[in-house]
């Protein structure tokens, strides 16, 4: 079902009621705090439970695609599939993507289009929530749990429980790779804005980062007690395994690395059994 947006971060103009949409799955549009409308679908868990005996965790994933994917493409639905064998999936579209408002920043106030997804999330009365994140979106959830929840002076509503982060940058402005430079030239020229206007359907606001946002690596450390898992191919062609490295490094002991023998990058090269494995690691996380 589709419904037309409200006017407060992470709300919709139909709410969630626990007892009955829970088991079928939902279309809506979400305002964030700086007024971007973010197309936003809740999918189910595979297995519907019965509300008499609940489980011992009861888990919704937030999902956060990379750049240029939106709640439709294939590949973000793959990946929604396959965690809802572990939970209740919301999944949505960055802002400049697909049928969502304003134009992409590249990770920056994207942070703001996941506290409203986040907080629509807990509105179906799952007790946890995880985020996972994939190469953008994967720094996005690193920023979020570092910025959202009570130790950190934000909104518990808008929080995660536990953080999944696959082949995510670890700092900004990297274009040791040829991909990267590619990125950079799609994000940076107006000619390659066009480009990826209406070759990928995304739009990418032209001004610059003013302050830049907090780094990947940086956020990581302020994540901490909330658990985190690092995930990263060995063969990624844009980022090498010093960005993973780099973050787990920075999460010390309260972070986990899964360094991934032959894979390359974000949700295309996410095999299934790797979502297996991270659907129960969240599940244990959570839990």
């Amino acid at each position: 079902m589709s419904t037309t947006p409200a006017g407060h971060v992470g709300r919709s103009t139909v709410r969630p009621n626990p007892e009955t949409i829970r088991r079928a799955p939902m279309r809506t549009f979400l305002h964030t705090d700086d007024g971007v409308t973010i197309d936003s679908v809740y999918d189910p868990p595979a297995a519907v439970y019965d509300t008499s005996t609940p489980p011992s965790v009861d888990l919704v994933f937030v999902l956060a695609h990379g750049f240029t994917g939106d709640v439709d493409k294939p590949h973000v639905r793959r990946v929604v599939q396959a965690l809802t064998q572990f939970g209740a999936v919301v999944s949505f579209s960055f802002r400049g993507h697909g049928a969502s408002g304003g134009r992409s920043t590249v990770g920056d106030k994207e942070v703001l289009d996941l506290a409203a997804a986040v907080e629509w999330a807990r509105g179906f009365g799952h007790s946890r929530v995880a985020t996972v994140g994939f190469s953008m979106g994967g720094s996005v959830v690193l920023r979020h749990a570092a910025l959202y929840g009570p130790e950190r002076g934000g909104r518990t509503e808008a929080g995660t429980d536990a953080v999944i982060s696959v082949s995510a940058p670890a700092r900004w402005y990297y274009r040791g790779t040829a991909p990267m430079r590619k990125l950079h030239w799609l994000v940076t020229r107006p000619t390659g804005r066009m480009v990826s206007r209406y070759g990928f359907g995304t739009r990418i606001h032209h001004r610059e980062w003013n302050p830049v946002p907090l780094s990947p690596v940086e956020a990581v450390p302020r994540i901490a007690p909330t658990p985190l898992l690092i995930v990263h191919g060995d063969r990624d062609g844009y980022f090498p395994v010093d960005h993973p490295r780099m973050l787990a490094e920075a999460a010390g002991e309260h972070g986990e690395l899964w360094l991934e023998e032959g894979m390359g990058h974000a949700e295309h090269a996410a095999t299934d059994d790797l979502l297996a494995r991270i659907g129960g690691w969240a599940l244990d996380a959570a839990g």
